[in-house]
């Protein structure tokens, strides 16, 4: 069973959850950039969480499908249709061979996921599938996908009953980011503090999966702006020479040399995967006890979900 890329997206690629454990070889986890929408979309077709899938980002891909299968798309809305109809979001739906689903541009925020039960077969590098472009490993060829591309599924030894068509679905509101405070949160005064809250902060388009580079207020240390290289967390804001923030995303280098002001809490990191060039928000302080009552709520969630599976 298999299906082949007719036309490709501007940056699709394969993903699991990601390359947990490897960065003490300067690699990455790499992964799903909206995480959450990928695994839902697992449970929607029947599939364990971490099974990988193809996002695509901005535009999506032209697929033709070879074999009857089970699908799901979910993530941000972009315009999709399957045989020249409409195809529905967060539900899950058969395809029979030799159709073909058209995957345009966004509508929304910056990426989907299509999920396949059974899977996508592709080989695991260091324990995990993922597309790692930075350094060319995992996925297909460690690299986006192409025109021409024929990719494997269908492994049915784990899967479970799909879950049905998800009516309230995570939100989708990118206008707040929620961060706890920075390994170099003293390093910078209450003024700029106040500032960096204050104002909106715009996507820059040399945004991409290491990072995303903002621009708008710029941020001043009080200690100067370079520190002993030490390890980067995913969703570390970085605050450079110019004192725009970066935000540092799945693919970020593992160690890096400026402070860091604030950290994106682990429940709205899906938010940020799925924020594009021009897109604006803005931050929003939380304490620990909150970061940490939002991860339990999203797990709940899932939880719940996956108790409709069985």
């Amino acid at each position: 069973m298999s299906l082949k890329i007719l036309r490709a997206g501007l940056q699709s690629t394969i993903q699991d959850l990601g390359r947990l454990g490897a960065a003490h070889l300067g690699i990455s986890a790499s992964g799903a950039a909206d995480s959450l929408s990928l695994r839902i979309g697992n449970l929607l077709v029947g599939n364990p969480e971490n099974t990988p899938a193809i996002e695509m980002t901005l535009t999506g891909d032209t697929i033709l499908f070879h074999s009857e299968t089970f699908i799901a798309l979910t993530g941000s809305k972009f315009k999709i249709d399957l045989d020249e109809k409409p195809f529905s979001f967060w539900d899950g739906t058969y395809v029979r061979a030799g159709q073909v689903l058209t995957i345009g541009p966004t509508l929304m925020g910056a990426r989907c996921y299509l999920c396949v039960r059974g899977g996508l077969q592709v080989k695991k590098i260091i324990n995990s599938t993922s597309t790692h472009l930075t350094s060319g490993l995992g996925g297909l060829n460690g690299s986006i996908l192409k025109e021409g591309d024929r990719i494997a599924f269908g492994n049915l030894e784990d899967v479970i009953q799909p879950l049905k068509k998800i009516e309230n679905f995570p939100s989708t509101d990118t206008t707040i980011i929620r961060v706890t405070k920075g390994l170099q949160w003293d390093w910078f005064d209450d003024q700029n503090r106040k500032l960096f809250f204050k104002k909106a902060y715009q996507v820059s388009t040399l945004s991409n999966r290491m990072g995303l580079r903002l621009r708008g207020q710029s941020i001043l240390s009080s200690k100067g702006n370079e520190i002993i290289t030490e390890g980067m967390p995913l969703g570390a804001i970085q605050i450079p020479g110019n004192g725009q923030p970066i935000l540092s995303f799945v693919e970020h280098q593992t160690t890096g040399g400026y402070p860091k002001l604030a950290n994106v809490i682990s429940a709205d990191l899906y938010k940020v995967g799925q924020l594009k060039p021009g897109d604006q928000f803005k931050f929003q302080l939380a304490a620990f006890p909150e970061a940490e009552r939002a991860r339990l709520e999203q797990e709940n969630y899932i939880r719940s979900l996956k108790a409709h599976c069985r």
